[in-house]
């Protein structure tokens, strides 16, 4: 039997009851590869035939979590960003994402002067998945068509999040239609 988005739902869910913390979420990452090796589902959700852009898949109404769907038409690279609150695991389905992770050296917390001091670079490849806890800090670089899965603690739409400029030394508040400023 094909590990299917419902199935993986529903493990994940359990996992996530089980333990909300770090073990919670490596069980997550684990079952993100399953489902990534069911081809009828990565066709579906992330195949040349689905939509360019980013669409939900699923959205956990108890526990928050939620399943995003990565269609990138162009290449892309981020400057070294965290998700706040929330976690967030990556992936990979089609092409490639090389992964950066940082760790902040400067002692500071939120925004205003930063520094930051890369820890880590990698690749994910089709199948694979990475988990990037709250707080942490990374940078995602993928070419034209790289397509993945991603699911977050929470809708980052309602979470305050930082991203870095690395030439300026600078923290800066991400801000979205409805998480706002604290």
């Amino acid at each position: 039997m094909t590990y299917a988005l419902d199935a993986f739902i529903k493990d994940a869910r359990s996992a996530l009851e089980d333990n909300e913390g770090p073990a919670g979420r490596e069980k997550v990452r684990v079952l993100l590869e399953k489902l990534l090796a069911n081809k009828s589902f990565v066709e579906e959700a992330v195949g040349p035939a689905a939509p360019i852009g980013t669409r939900k898949l699923y959205e956990d109404k108890d526990l928050g979590f939620v399943v995003l769907a990565h269609c990138n038409p162009k290449p892309h690279k981020s400057p070294p960003h965290d998700h706040g609150s929330s976690w967030a695991i990556y992936g990979q389905a089609i092409k490639y994402t090389d992964m950066s992770e940082y760790r902040r050296v400067d002692g500071n917390q939120g925004e205003g002067e930063a520094k930051l001091e890369e820890v880590r670079s990698y690749r994910l490849e089709p199948g694979h998945a990475g988990v990037y806890d709250v707080g942490a800090i990374h940078a995602i670089d993928y070419p034209e068509g790289s397509r993945f899965v991603r699911v977050t603690g929470r809708d980052l739409d309602h979470v305050r999040r930082l991203k870095f400029d690395t030439a300026a030394g600078k923290a800066i508040t991400i801000e979205s239609a409805t998480a706002g400023r604290a």
